[in-house]
């Protein structure tokens, strides 16, 4: 089959089928045959966190699409009225008697819903949306560059963290190689020849068309300087490039813009160099720390040229080489010194990823291709996470000045999604999460919970963020169905539990983590309401709307049990947070224990979605909102009869076991389908999916579901996208993230458990299929504050080591494997246990 498909190629393109020289051997990389003309689909990534860049792979001119993290329109910097989407304090009173209504309604209708809570929402303003910064230009004049190319290649090095493109012209060699530097928070793009005579080569920066023009100037001889807004009125931000060569000479030129006025563009210009290279920063005046009311909500930071020139400058204080040297050395300490995966997959060195991802069958399966998507995701991660922001629904790519959804922060999935993995798979890359939450969410938050909830402590958030403190709910048709989830801040701090529960870093704990925590539950523990439907003595949100369900309902599955999870660990960190309120706890204590679990099991035995038992068996939406407690959360994974029984409601007088429990999930999971619902066909339901089966440790399903969502969602970059069929589709960095989560939950799985009291089980190899018979892993992280090195031959363990951080707190552990306790052990600060017999 495959020589087939290798002969139709060599018919139609002009194909080297053997990876490009320079590609690791490893095979841990993205190679492709030809220049790719579709952002979404053929591009190819770069990122530091603070800028990213696509690279096309260009040869006589390469278009590299740039980005800025912070680069939005909107907020305050286009209106200065803009709160956040909320009401007015004027507005509280009338409000807040809506909010009272609204529950009566819901406690007393006969099905337990309602039409709407228009009420309640507030149009969106200047929402805004995430931006491109425009395109780096890099085109070579030299006529040798041009004509007839041989012995094309390009690739995305994921041991490096480059991208490269090699070609020959008149029986010359040229190489372009690009990559963004954490270290330097710049990003590097280096052509050189083999050409005696050289390159000419000139670069220019060019705007977006829906974007004010931008001002572009020589800010020295070998310097682009490009100064613009992303609307007006709006943000600002700028570029600056200093170009290098080995030889040569270089310099820069300027004119008047087509069509005459103020503005200016300018050209840098190398001739008779054996290599150039241009470095490029760049900034906005938002501030992330100017986002309270001590600062007006404002976001306004200083104009970022002097820190750009300072940055400019010590970068190319560097050399090339000493930069890429660097560059390396920080792509290995971030992604690969602490971990490394091994799923007994051979490199395929003879066939290029757009061809390998067509092969692609569902569970037939690829090791090798799982394996590089799953070191794709880490790399994604790491490539956008590291900045000031968190990464957001693109990462931090993307393409126009308006973006699919803003590419905002969605919280009903999409951005805990984003992080699933990164503490299993050891990487530091949360602290942009946390700083984001506690400066943009928090403060406008605390006004949200006051003037829309009537409630003066703590904070809240609904679905859809963007970087100036959104934090209303939004209006728009159906909107209840996105905007009502008050719980979206209860989800998101699994995250800051997980982080402690992982690391065990106690100083992050007192100074970030337990605050974050802790405010959220002082919101969601005023929220809770008795429930006066079933008169079950329980305590319920009402409204609430299971995520993009539209039933308007009491007690959803989901808001129960992310509001459970998170009393739950404030009962389990206050005290290491150095919590004093006595009072406080005992109302979190107290209300844990009588709030409505979210757990019931309904009429054709499924986990019902809502108190009021109206799932249909045939709802294949494209959520798993009543799931959470089975993964990513454990109210439902480890459900514990002695705290989570009560309260049932409904006529339901029954304590559930563990398995009751699971076996009712598990048929709302068969019932869901397999993530092609409708308005569902993107990757991250599939992938959750297979997260859920691997939990349940059913490695068929979970293959399938992981197979099914490579074959179908994942463009021939291997970037996830919402619509397979689509020619220029829309990219959603979800799946990318989650995809090495579900493959992770098949090896590991250390869900929490409701008292800390309680032995910690580590489950080896839960869900592994056949296609990874051997394999290793080396440098996981479980809860406790344990890594786990493992390897496995025969689809069985052969050797685990486990070894304790230094300054852990001693946790009793269980190491299970096929349902049976292989050892058991009390964690110590810094100690290690071997396991050899399975």
């Amino acid at each position: 089959m495959r020589q087939l498909v290798k002969a139709a190629h060599l018919l139609l393109l002009p194909v080297v089928w053997a990876a490009p020289s320079g590609f690791p051997s490893s095979g841990n990389g993205l190679w492709y045959t030809e220049t790719g003309s579709i952002w979404s689909r053929h591009f190819l990534p770069i990122g530091n966190g603070f800028l990213a860049a696509m690279t096309p792979g260009g040869t006589t001119q390469e278009m590299t699409q740039l980005n800025i993290e912070s680069l939005w329109s909107g907020g305050p910097f286009a209106d200065p009225t803009y709160n956040g989407g909320n009401k007015l304090l004027s507005e509280k009173d009338s409000t807040a008697a809506a909010m009272q209504t609204i529950r009566q309604e819901i406690f007393e209708s006969p099905n337990g819903t309602i039409e709407g809570i228009d009420v309640l929402t507030t149009d969106q303003g200047a929402y805004g949306s995430y931006s491109g910064a425009g395109y780096l230009l890099s085109t070579l004049n030299d006529f040798n560059a041009s004509g007839n190319f041989t012995d094309y290649g390009r690739f995305l090095d994921l041991d490096h963290g480059i991208a490269k493109t090699l070609w020959s012209s008149g029986g010359e060699e040229f190489s372009r190689e690009a990559f963004c530097s954490f270290p330097a928070k710049a990003c590097i793009s280096n052509t050189s020849t083999s050409s005696k005579k050289g390159l000419s080569q000139t670069y220019a920066f060019s705007a977006l068309t829906d974007m004010p023009a931008p001002n572009v100037t020589c800010f020295n001889n070998s310097t682009l300087r490009l100064v613009g807004l992303v609307a007006d009125p709006g943000m600002a931000y700028e570029l600056l490039a200093t170009v290098r060569s080995s030889g040569g000479s270089i310099a820069c030129s300027s004119s008047a813009n087509l069509g005459g006025g103020a503005l200016t563009n300018a050209t840098i210009t190398v001739d008779s160099a054996s290599s150039a290279s241009i470095t490029w920063v760049g900034g906005t005046n938002y501030d992330m720390n100017a986002g309270d009311a001590t600062h007006n909500f404002s976001f306004l930071g200083v104009d970022p040229h002097e820190a750009l020139v300072a940055q400019l400058k010590e970068a190319t204080s560097k050399t090339y080489s000493e930069l890429l040297t660097e560059h390396q050395t920080d792509v290995k300490a971030a992604l690969y010194d602490n971990f490394a995966l091994d799923l007994g997959q051979k490199p395929d060195l003879e066939t290029p990823t757009d061809v390998l991802r067509s092969q692609y069958e569902v569970d037939t399966g690829n090791p090798y291709l799982e394996w590089v998507l799953f070191n794709y995701g880490r790399y994604l991660l790491a490539s956008s996470a590291r900045g000031d922001l968190p990464a957001n629904l693109q990462g931090k790519w993307a393409f126009d000045a308006s973006n699919p959804w803003s590419g905002d922060y969605h919280a009903n999935i999409n951005l805990q999604m984003n992080y699933w993995f990164a503490e299993t798979t050891n990487m530091n890359v949360s602290a942009s999460l946390f700083n984001y939450m506690q400066k943009t969410w928090a403060p406008r938050g605390a006004y949200t919970a006051n003037v829309l909830y009537n409630i003066s402590q703590g904070w809240v958030t609904h679905d859809e963020m963007n970087i100036f403190g959104h934090t209303g709910m939004k209006a728009g048709e159906g909107s209840a169905e996105w905007a009502d989830f008050p719980e979206s801040n209860a989800w998101m701090m699994f995250h800051v539990w997980d982080h402690f529960d992982f690391t065990n870093d106690l100083e992050w704990w007192k100074s970030q983590g337990y605050p974050l925590l802790k405010s959220v539950a002082q919101f969601h523990v005023k929220n809770l309401r008795p429930d006066s439907r079933f008169n079950d003595g329980s305590l319920v949100v009402a409204p609430c709307n299971s995520p993009e369900q539209p039933p308007i309902t009491l007690a959803c599955a989901n808001s129960q049990q992310l509001i459970w999870q998170l009393f739950n660990a404030v009962e389990k960190g206050a005290k290491l947070g150095g919590e004093t309120d006595a009072a406080f706890l005992d109302e979190i204590t107290n209300a844990r224990s009588n709030m409505d679990k979210g757990v019931h099991v309904g009429s054709w035995g499924q986990l019902q979605e809502w108190k009021v038992d109206m799932d249909q068996p045939n709802d294949t939406h494209r959520h798993l909102s009543h799931l959470v407690g089975l993964y990513p959360g454990y109210a439902l994974a480890n459900f514990e009869p002695s705290l989570q029984n009560g309260a049932h409601g409904g006529g339901v007088d029954v304590d559930y076991t563990r398995q009751q429990v699971l076996d009712a999930a598990q048929v709302s999971l068969i019932h869901r389908g397999n993530g092609t619902g409708p308005d569902a066909d993107s990757g991250w339901e599939k992938v959750w999916r297979a997260a859920c089966w691997a939990q349940f440790a059913n490695a068929s399903e979970f293959y399938h579901e992981l197979t099914y969502a490579l074959q179908r969602n994942f463009a021939e970059n291997l970037f996830s996208i919402y619509d397979p069929f689509d020619a220029d589709p829309i990219i959603q960095i979800d799946a990318n993230f989650g995809f090495p989560s579900a493959l992770m939950n098949a090896l590991i799985q250390t869900p929490d458990v409701a008292d800390s009291s309680l032995p910690l089980e580590v489950t080896l190899l839960p869900a592994l299929p056949p296609t990874w018979p051997s394999g290793s892993i080396r440098g996981a992280r479980v809860r406790g504050a344990i890594s786990l090195d493992m390897t496995w031959t025969d689809g069985k363990p052969t050797k685990v080591a486990l070894k304790t951080s230094e300054g852990a707190i001693p946790r009793t552990v269980n190491v299970l494997y096929k349902g049976q306790v292989k050892a058991t052990f009390n964690s110590k600060s810094g100690e290690s246990k071997t396991i050899s017999s399975f």
